[in-house]
């Protein structure tokens, strides 16, 4: 793990990992069209780490862009984290998810394989899951029925690496798949950065304690949950970047071929209204919310089952919901 282009690195938890493949050894490349970010993620970068990032500013599903990359870089590894990730626009606007999240991997693939480059981490999703057969999921559990467009276009690009490790034996791939990051870093510099009105819990449960947005709607409060509000496995972003080292770390160390799937979570539930009120209690800071009806591509409940992890990488999170949740709102303070 010498060398890694990083793709989406200035994004939420690529950036995050890029501070920590950083404090491994490895030098991290980031290859991002800032199209879901800002400049101030990579001002923040250099101040945690005083390091300035090395960036390619470049749209993913552009082969002849990758490939010039490569050429200069020459990486040992990639980690995938490039995609649109807004479960509500993905119902609204399909095509954008598909050609975005799917025509990158089949870009990156390719360029992979013109340079030798065997080594990759992808970015999943719990969402492949659908509805889950049973609580917690397992990497074992039934996939492929996908609540929304975005949980189908990692359906297909999870089936499109089995598919290339098949055919090229010399391939090693590990999907991790996540469950519901949030958070942000401790020093502050780095978090999440939703552009525009913000598409996940967090960032709007912030930017209403900040008075920025009049309130939180809350989707749903008569699912068949404790409060009837949907259940999530929130886990912090920083836990979630440091399983990416991990990961590429075991990689090094395993045969070819490989594709193999972890899921990321702390394999607890939290409502949505639980998250609410522990934002508040950590905080010290109310939150203005309605219940309003529940959202397209919504499940009911989702957390995960982490033995894999902890057994086969030895991970495990460390941080909890109200780190989480204090660190998020440090991070609203700071940008202002």
């Amino acid at each position: 793990m010498k060398k890694t282009i990083v793709t989406g690195g200035a994004g939420f938890i690529g950036s995050h990992t890029w501070v920590e493949l950083l404090a491994a050894g490895c030098t991290p490349i980031i290859v991002d069209d800032l199209r879901n970010s800002e400049e101030r993620v990579l001002l923040g970068l250099e101040k945690i780490t005083g390091r300035k990032p090395v960036i390619h500013r470049i749209d993913c599903t552009d082969a002849r862009a990758m490939n010039l990359v490569f050429v200069q870089e020459k990486p040992d590894s990639v980690i995938h984290f490039a995609a649109d990730k807004a479960v509500g626009e993905s119902v609204r606007d399909p095509l954008k998810y598909y050609h975005n999240n799917i025509g990158s991997l089949v870009t990156l693939l390719r360029v992979m394989a013109d340079h030798k480059v065997k080594d990759l981490v992808f970015s999943s999703s719990c969402t492949v899951y659908g509805e889950g057969d049973k609580l917690p999921v397992t990497e074992d559990s039934p996939t492929g029925a996908a609540a929304s467009p975005y949980g189908y276009t990692k359906v297909v690009c999870e089936q499109m690496l089995r598919d290339a490790s098949i055919a090229d034996p010399a391939l090693r791939v590990v999907m991790l798949r996540y469950f519901n990051p949030i958070g942000a870093h401790p020093s502050a510099h780095i978090g999440e950065l939703p552009i525009g009105v913000p598409n996940n819990l967090v960032p709007f449960i912030t930017q209403a304690a900040a008075g920025l947005r009049d309130k939180l709607t809350v989707f749903g409060n008569d699912y068949p949950t404790r409060d009837g509000s949907c259940i999530r496995d929130y886990i912090h972003v920083v836990d979630l970047a440091k399983a990416h080292v991990l990961a590429l770390q075991w990689i090094a160390k395993q045969k070819a071929p490989l594709c193999e799937v972890f899921n990321l979570g702390t394999g607890q539930g939290n409502t949505v209204l639980e998250a609410v009120h522990t934002f508040e209690e950590v905080n010290g800071v109310k939150v203005p919310f309605v219940i309003g009806p529940r959202r397209a591509g919504d499940v009911v409940a989702m957390y995960a089952d982490t033995a894999k992890s902890l057994n086969v990488l030895g991970w495990r999170t460390e941080l909890t919901l109200g780190d989480a949740l204090r660190d998020a709102w440090r991070w609203q303070l700071a940008l202002g």
